[in-house]
């Protein structure tokens, strides 16, 4: 199936299950661990970037369930074939180590009654599956678990150097909030509102 002509089909709500074409989407396992650190690092590097530079760290890779998967969060996976090629994550706002959302500059207060701000984060696709809709497929199945979670607004960052990263995120409505100069690269903070 051409997967640019696909269509984002939910199979199960909880854990969530996607199909997108011949991609499949499914909630991160601790046994997926490896495989999405390395496609993390792997997209840093193909646009020069890497953990400790400033800018990205991999911290939260070594805290999966506790940051993303029990805290009103979310971590998917994207396979073709059994093989994970394309990742991203939803992480509360609130719990950004030092209890600040680099996404926003700002935080929400931990104990609100209803759920405000998360971040979408480690949007990552495999370079040699790039360009077939699989962004697009995470991005829409990410937006799509925080309007379940009842998020009020999406937050995400990324810098000038991705620009297909940064194309993608306009496309879906996200606007440019501001900009900052951290270690010598452009960070571009972004937002959109679900409700």
């Amino acid at each position: 199936m051409d997967s640019t002509r696909a269509a984002l089909v939910r199979l199960q709500q909880e854990p969530p299950v996607w199909t997108f074409g011949d991609l499949r989407i499914r909630r991160y396992r601790a046994t997926d661990h490896d495989t999405v650190l390395e496609l993390h690092r792997e997209g840093l590097a193909q646009v020069g970037l890497r953990p400790g530079d400033g800018v990205y760290y991999d911290h939260d890779f070594f805290r999966m369930e506790d940051i993303y998967l029990r805290n009103d969060g979310e971590f998917i996976v994207g396979e073709l074939d059994g093989v994970i090629v394309a990742m991203g994550g939803l992480r509360r706002a609130d719990l950004v180590p030092g209890g600040s959302s680099r996404a926003f500059g700002g935080y929400a207060v931990t104990g609100l009654p209803t759920l405000d701000a998360v971040e979408m984060v480690r949007l990552r696709v495999r370079p040699g599956v790039q360009r077939r809709g699989f962004g697009t497929a995470i991005v829409r199945a990410l937006e799509e678990r925080a309007a379940d979670f009842g998020y009020r607004v999406l937050r995400a960052d990324t810098t000038e150097l991705q620009g297909p990263a940064l194309e993608l995120y306009r496309t879906f409505g996200w606007k440019e909030i501001r900009r900052e100069l951290i270690g010598g690269i452009v960070n571009i903070y972004l937002e959109k509102r679900l409700r």
